[in-house]
């Protein structure tokens, strides 16, 4: 499935940061007319990133975030008139990550009653207000497993299967060629007056629809015998029953790359002593902060806020913005302003969904509506 696909089957998305979800969306046949992001230096880079991916796509169409509002201040009617300027089509989805701190197990744990977990509910209010044919809402875990969540999350979903059917199933980036231990929880909802009922009555479990499944790589976590820690600067060799591609050894840049791709180059300065940074172990990833990678073994979750600090395997220095974008699957074809901030990229890097994992949802999604006949 490509963008070639006859079906371009239009696509509002919300919070849409950098852009992973959108990319692995407009890679499955799907066309993204309408983006918000709050935070306008994210926007920049969201504008810069999705262009030049584009451009090497062959596909000119320059990439803007076409509003910056926060989505509380977002009319229903202004969104349909800035994403649909000769009138609303008859099928449309709708895509999203709202922001998960609250729900994540190293965030604030406030759940719904947080800043950020308010932000989930007005999505579904979206939704319910601007009935698309279909969403997909991507978040942590953690949404799903604390109790107090789990109920609130329960209450708001039945407010939305009046109108829609929903399906959700956690996914792990790693099985999807990702060279990184990242499970997401995708919700997936399709319109009731689009689907025949008995698809879903007929459905084992009352699991309706056929979440993607890689069986190269299903349950790599376990599949394969990973390496535990060594000490740092020790000369290692790749075991040949691991996959390259799921080794952060595959994501890390040349000494010519630093010269030649964009943002190679670019990561925070170490302050600590050689001493202190010869000590952590290659592959010592269970420390609060300063976790080192381990060059043959897929990464921790990237999520760079706070104090996470992922140092490289075998070099007293930081990852570079190249290495962490590649730790998502993303092209060396996106590119960032080297004049925006480290902070704002580094952050911004970690909200997103991986690549890959974004679209394998987004090619089983178009697969279920051309099979179900919605599209």
């Amino acid at each position: 499935m490509n963008n070639n696909s006859k079906h371009k089957i239009p696509i509002l998305s919300f919070y849409s940061g950098g852009g992973f979800l959108d990319m692995g969306f407009e890679m499955a046949g799907f066309e993204i007319v309408w983006t918000n992001e709050f935070d306008v230096v994210f926007a920049k880079l969201h504008s810069a990133g999705i262009t030049s991916w584009r451009k090497a796509r062959g596909n000119g169409i320059k990439a803007e975030i076409f509003n910056v509002k926060s989505i509380i201040e977002i009319g229903s009617e202004d969104i349909i008139n800035e994403a649909f300027p000769l009138g609303k089509p008859g099928d449309f989805g709708i895509i999203g990550g709202p922001p998960c701190q609250d729900f994540s197990m190293n965030g604030s744990l406030k759940g719904f009653d947080g800043e950020r977990g308010k932000l989930t509910i007005l999505f579904y209010d979206k939704i319910l207000d601007l009935r698309p044919t279909f969403f997909v809402m991507e978040n942590v875990t953690g949404l799903t497993k604390s109790n107090s969540t789990k109920e609130h999350l329960q209450k708001l979903l039945q407010k939305v299967e009046k109108e829609y059917f929903v399906d959700h199933k956690t996914l792990n980036a790693l099985d999807f060629g990702v060279p990184q231990f990242r499970e997401r929880v995708f919700f997936v909802g399709i319109r009731k007056d689009k689907i025949d009922e008995q698809v879903i009555n007929q459905s084992p479990f009352g699991q309706w629809f056929t979440f993607p499944v890689n069986p190269k790589y299903q349950d790599a976590a376990t599949k394969y015998k990973w390496p535990t820690s060594v000490p740092f600067g020790k000369n290692l060799t790749k075991p040949n029953v691991l996959p390259l591609e799921l080794c952060v050894a595959s994501c890390l840049v040349s000494h010519r790359e630093m010269k030649t791709i964009p943002n190679a180059n670019e990561y925070f300065k170490l302050y600590n002593s050689e001493e202190t940074l010869n000590a952590i172990d290659e592959g010592e990833t269970n420390r609060p902060s300063f976790k080192r990678l381990h060059r043959f073994k897929f990464s921790p979750t990237a999520c760079y806020g706070n104090n996470e600090v992922h140092l490289h395997p075998y070099k007293n220095r930081r990852l570079s913005v190249r290495e962490t974008l590649r730790i998502q699957g993303v092209p060396d074809s996106y590119v960032l302003p080297p004049e925006l901030p480290l902070t704002k990229k580094f952050k911004m890097i970690g909200n997103g969904v991986p690549v890959p994992l974004a679209n394998a949802v987004a090619i089983a999604l178009h697969l279920f509506l051309e099979k179900q006949n919605v599209i």
